[in-house]
């Protein structure tokens, strides 16, 4: 076993000895029903937030609507065709490998490992993020690198351990089927085929997967009946003690905003510094986009390397503060990188009791995964 998953499963078991069987005290839970789910969320209880998290801070609620860029208007043959892509496996060089191979529809849109892999079934690097509700999200992937769905789209297609597939040649093979013009026809007006449409198309596909309405959004609404008692402690904790609210928050459940959360892995085998890849920038070594926390329960493994099997692991180490401590090779000759966590993370004492209300407040806003059937024939 790997260093640093070695490390990640002795924090989840030796954490049992320190305070996470203690009862836990409830607030008075009728209260707090009453106040959110009053249907007003002026009534409710203000958040505990830190500093850092005010500016621009959206309290929780509902999705806001689907905002389509200027230069790609949705239409439902747009979004037919875009479907029909996602899942053609004809778009990689191996004709193995579709968008929906790493996203599938029946495991939250993402592929339940603990990381992707691709072409001649080589491992990534990274998690596979979901795309659920990516449609709100203003950068994609973990570490920023797409500013929208249309470029999301590209980027796996030419990804050597992932489709590996030249653009061009993908553009190509596209246009050879003759079954693709009159969908294309009836989506962009004619029938001329090229990779901004291919992936204009997939991007409106990708805007419609949406998180439909959970019991939390009922509850909120004023059916009070529809969150239990443990689920309205949890919703209480993550606005409060837990301290979620501070980057899941918004109808997203996130903040689209990238954060140090004590999960680098420096100068282990496993490193990864995240946004600094991109940016080059020291001060975001170590920052990852804050995923939406909606459909939590079934996105797992979580994190960003996917080594968190369970919630309750992500959980405990949240409680401890995420300590992210150098392993004893390090040699100090990379200083100026050095990774630094962010000042949002503390010990937050929850006891065990806390940590399980918190967990079923994640479920109230998971739904029943949808079944989506891929097409059964491709356009030749």
């Amino acid at each position: 076993m790997q260093k640093w998953k070695w490390i990640a499963t002795a924090l989840s078991a030796s954490i049992v000895s320190f305070s996470f069987y203690q009862t836990g005290e409830q607030p008075d839970i009728s209260k707090l029903r009453t106040l959110y789910g009053s249907g007003d969320a002026s009534k409710w209880p203000a958040p505990e937030l830190h500093e850092q998290a005010k500016p621009g801070f959206q309290d929780i609620g509902h999705l806001p609507a689907v905002v389509h860029p200027a230069d790609n208007p949705t239409n439902p043959d747009k979004v037919a065709l875009g479907r029909i892509l996602f899942f053609d496996p004809r778009l990689s060089s191996s004709g193995q490998i579709a968008c929906a191979s790493c996203h599938d529809p029946q495991l939250g849109w993402g592929d339940g490992k603990r990381v992707a892999f691709g072409h001649d079934r080589k491992l990534g690097k990274r998690n596979a993020m979901p795309i659920l509700n990516t449609a709100f999200y203003q950068k994609l992937f973990w570490d920023g690198r797409a500013f929208s769905l249309e470029d999301q789209a590209r980027q796996p297609v030419m990804d050597k351990l992932e489709m590996h597939e030249n653009l061009g040649v993908m553009e190509k093979r596209v246009q050879q089927y003759a079954g693709y013009k009159p969908l294309f026809k009836k989506a962009f007006g004619d029938e001329s085929i090229d990779l901004t449409k291919i992936f204009k198309a997939i991007a409106s596909f990708e805007r419609t997967i949406v998180s439909p309405s959970s019991r939390f959004d009922l509850f909120i609404d004023g059916k009070q009946e529809a969150m239990t008692d443990q689920e309205v402690w949890g919703l209480h904790l993550f606005r409060t003690k837990a301290g979620c609210i501070n980057c899941h928050n918004s109808g997203l459940f996130a903040d689209n905003k990238f954060h140090n959360d004590g999960q680098t892995l420096f100068a282990s085998a496993n490193e990864d510094l995240g946004l600094y890849n991109v940016t080059k920038n020291p001060a975001d070594v170590g920052k990852f986009k804050t995923p939406s926390l909606r459909e939590v329960t079934h996105t797992g493994p979580w994190m960003h390397h996917g080594n968190f099997p369970t919630l309750k692991d992500v959980l405990f180490l949240y409680n401890l503060g995420n300590p992210a401590p150098l392993p004893k090779s390090y040699k100090g000759d990379r200083d100026s990188i050095l990774p630094v966590t962010s000042p949002m993370l503390k010990k937050l004492n929850l006891s065990n009791a806390e940590i399980d209300a918190v967990i079923a407040f994640l479920g109230s806003i998971s739904t029943t995964p949808r079944r989506l059937n891929p097409p059964q024939d491709f356009p030749q």
